[in-house]
């Protein structure tokens, strides 16, 4: 089980630093009121991979 978590965790690190990247990138093409909303989607999704984190650490 520790090991699965482990791994778990690292996945939603990943995911994470994906989008952070990926959101990144795309702002400095996409227009000011689409990447804003990209933003905001990519955070809220930010804050529930971190409440699945805890979660797990629980």
């Amino acid at each position: 089980m520790a090991d699965e978590k482990n791994e778990i965790e690292k996945l939603i690190d990943n995911m994470i630093t994906s989008g952070d990247e990926l959101v990144n990138n795309l702002k400095t093409i996409l227009p000011s009121t689409l990447s804003e909303s990209m933003v905001m989607f990519h955070e809220s999704n930010v804050t529930n991979l971190k409440k699945i984190k805890e979660f797990l650490n629980k």
